[in-house]
């Protein structure tokens, strides 16, 4: 089937990139010994669940309806990490997740007594304070008033019983290089719990299969972990998964003008696509080029009420 002839707007996934994808993850896996779970908040197509449990190690999610996906669909590994968990989910979410990852020890000491006699493994969300980011200042978990993890002033030891890991996420869509870098402010603020510690996890946000991504930078800081302390690694990235695996396809539905010529498309950036609003971002779009670039430009607006719902401005070979 051709792209013209796909009803719109839809996401089209090339399964046999999304496996490419999976095999170099798995590779990782196989010659380093780490772990890499799926991010369901970046991708949670549940037809490819079966296809990713072959490579992967499980899920990973962010709440109780994630939680329940990864259970439901893949049934392998299951860990959950909140900022906060509800009273009335917190009996669920034990019952369906291995690893319960908390943010705070508060929350830890209000939940960790059920998760234990559960026999659940407990973690604890740290914040190196190391911020590695540039343009992605809004996922940057380590700016300043940041409401993820415990930083070292704030670091109880004497309540860490029961507590069998530590996690950190830190990177969004970076290289090895900056793990790398934030591995060095863990081991300087949070170095002497890591020898009490069965296993860390180093988050999302890795772009493992990007075509420039150093694997032996990143297998080397995952040996690192592992020699020293004995730990057990895990990495849960999400877009590396389906990185440049889809396409977004969409119509024009009626052309405007204000001073510019404006496409408006069935595809609503707000909808579909929020981080062309939230970073912002410009997406790829095939066959076209920067505004001016190529004889037509354009601006591609969605078919929403929301002023701000433009995705971008293009240029064209033909009208």
């Amino acid at each position: 089937m051709r792209f013209e002839e796909l009803p719109t707007p839809c996401f089209v996934v090339d399964e046999a990139l999304i496996e490419k994808n999976l095999k170099i993850l798995n590779g990782v896996m196989l010659r380093s010994g780490a772990k890499i779970l799926l991010a369901q908040k970046a991708f949670s197509m549940t037809t490819m669940y079966s296809l990713i449990g072959q490579y992967l190690s499980g899920t990973t999610a962010s709440g109780l309806f994630e939680a329940r996906l990864g259970q439901e669909e893949m049934g392998k590994e299951n860990h959950v990490f909140a900022p906060a968990y509800r009273e009335d989910e917190i009996e669920e979410i034990i019952s369906i997740c291995d690893h319960i990852i908390f943010n705070s020890f508060s929350q830890l000491q209000k939940y960790k007594t059920k998760a234990l006699a559960a026999g659940r493994k407990i973690g604890l969300r740290i914040n190196p304070e190391c911020s590695t980011q540039e343009g992605h200042e809004i996922y940057d978990p380590c700016s300043p008033g940041s409401r993820f993890g415990v930083k070292r002033e704030d670091f109880l030891p004497d309540l860490l019983e029961g507590v069998s890991g530590l996690h950190f996420h830190t990177l969004c869509q970076q290289n090895s290089d900056d793990l790398e870098t934030t591995l060095n402010a863990v081991e300087d603020k949070f170095g002497p719990w890591l020898a009490h510690m069965e296993w860390i996890n180093f988050g999302g946000g890795h772009h493992i299969t990007r075509d420039d991504y150093d694997i032996p930078r990143l297998e080397a800081c995952i040996s690192r972990m592992q020699d020293r302390y004995g730990l057990e690694v895990y990495l849960e990235p999400g877009e590396a998964i389906a990185l440049n695996a889809g396409y977004m396809v969409t119509s024009v539905l009626d052309i405007h003008k204000n001073g510019i010529e404006i496409a408006i498309v069935d595809t609503s950036a707000t909808c579909h696509m929020p981080d062309v609003l939230e970073m912002p971002y410009r997406p790829p779009l095939i066959g076209s080029g920067e505004a001016g670039e190529k004889p037509y430009t354009y601006r591609l607006g969605g078919p929403t009420c929301l002023t701000g719902d433009v995705i971008g401005d293009y240029s064209f070979d033909q009208p």
